[in-house]
């Protein structure tokens, strides 16, 4: 069984929550409470380019000294 976070050939979602964390999700996943969709329908790799443009400071932004 492929493991439906690296199937190159799927169809992705990136994911957001409210402390600005993203994450790749595959589109036929419903999408967790408390996360919002940021972007996509697209594949992988598009959406993981989206995460390292967006996604700049890894600390939540509850904790993040600034």
């Amino acid at each position: 069984m492929t493991n439906p976070f690296e199937d190159a050939d799927s169809t992705y979602v990136v994911l957001v929550n409210d402390q600005n964390q993203h994450s790749l999700w595959p589109n036929h996943i419903e999408v967790p409470a408390g996360w919002t969709t940021a972007f996509g329908q697209n594949n992988r790799q598009a959406c993981l380019d989206y995460i390292d443009q967006h996604w700049t400071d890894l600390a939540p932004q509850r904790v993040a000294v600034g």
